[in-house]
């Protein structure tokens, strides 16, 4: 009944896996083909004309947990070290059965952002910008990233935890493999990072955003985690997103939705009302406020934004059923 519009969805390839053979070995080995290859690091280098201001001291996140990885098993280590940061008393091992897939020696990307919801984290998934990637560092929250440690060719996936930098040496600084700290150069991990794709994740507390947060991509990652964690916990994120952007269609029609779903009909109309003070012409509030008010006893208003949806976009069928449903009830007094 009640439609937040569709949800944007990210395909993540199930092709790229954790396979973690021999860490110290591979790293010696990516660093000759690196150094061989001469491939550019354009992100570093942009950094190095003009450090951020909000980048330009050290840091080092040194209170994050360290899990020695098993062989094949650095994507539940990884998990387990942000999720252990968010306050998530998890081990790698209560990790393997959800995230490990045993014939491929690794976990996929999917898997890792589910089990992170599971454990009532938003899995919020980075833009691809190094510099906001280490500014999520600079402001507490060590980011989950995937490497490529070999050729696009011959790649071996490979999950770490950044959790410091410095931008002064170009340097930054990982949870990885069998090393708590791994001071990597900076323009070696971009190489890296940007043949997995520049995928990095942060582990959000519901409440929280990321400092350079996306309203769409926002709104995406809350909608997945309400699958599996509804009520306050996402009651919560769609408040902080709404707090963020205050005149939010997808801000306003989740929080809407997920405290109509909860029984708070009085707020979720509330929060609908709101929004039609700033955009009047978003037909699908006025056509969930129509049920809303219905459900509350006020037929007038119910009958108000029910024609005011059909007025705005008469092809839709949903608002012409909807507008059909409030008539009838009106007509027959129930």
């Amino acid at each position: 009944m009640l439609r937040a519009g569709s949800v944007l969805q990210r395909v993540l390839s199930p092709e790229l896996t954790d396979h973690a053979l021999s860490f110290r070995a591979w790293i010696s080995l990516v660093m000759a083909f690196t150094l061989a290859a001469c491939v550019s690091s354009p992100q570093t280098e942009s950094l190095h004309h003009a450090i951020p201001a909000p980048l330009s001291s050290p840091v080092n996140l040194s209170d994050v947990a360290f899990f020695p990885q098993a062989d094949y098993q650095c994507g539940p280590a990884a998990l387990a070290t942000v999720l252990n940061y968010s306050a998530v008393a998890v081990t790698p091992d209560e990790l393997v059965p959800q995230v490990y897939i045993p014939a491929r020696r690794g976990s996929l990307q999917i898997e890792m952002l589910a089990a992170t919801r599971r454990y009532g984290q938003i899995a919020y998934v980075l833009s691809g910008s190094l510099s906001e990637m280490l500014q999520e560092v600079g402001n507490g929250k060590p980011v989950l990233v995937m490497q490529n440690l070999g050729l696009s060719r011959w790649p071996q996936w490979h999950y770490a935890v950044v959790v410091g930098y410095d931008l002064t040496r170009s340097e930054i600084r990982l949870r990885s493999g069998t090393i708590r700290d791994y001071v990597m150069p900076l323009a070696l991990f971009e190489k890296t990072w940007a043949r997995a794709d520049h995928w990095a994740v942060v582990a959000l507390t519901p409440g929280e955003l990321p400092v350079h947060a996306d309203e769409i991509a926002y709104f995406q990652r809350v909608a997945d985690f309400e699958q599996s964690q509804s009520g306050e916990p996402a009651i919560r994120s769609w408040r902080a997103g709404l707090q963020r952007w205050p005149v939010s269609r997808l801000m306003s029609m989740g929080l809407s939705n997920q405290l109509y779903a909860q029984g708070n009909m009085p707020e979720a109309a509330q929060v609908l009302q709101q929004l039609l003070l700033a955009d009047a012409g978003f037909a699908s509030a006025h056509n969930n406020l129509a049920w809303i008010s219905l459900e509350l006893g006020d037929s007038v208003a119910a009958l108000h934004h029910a024609q005011r949806a059909v007025e705005l976009d008469a092809d839709d069928d949903n608002f012409r059923s909807t507008l059909q449903a409030v008539q009838s009830k009106i007509s027959s007094g129930k």
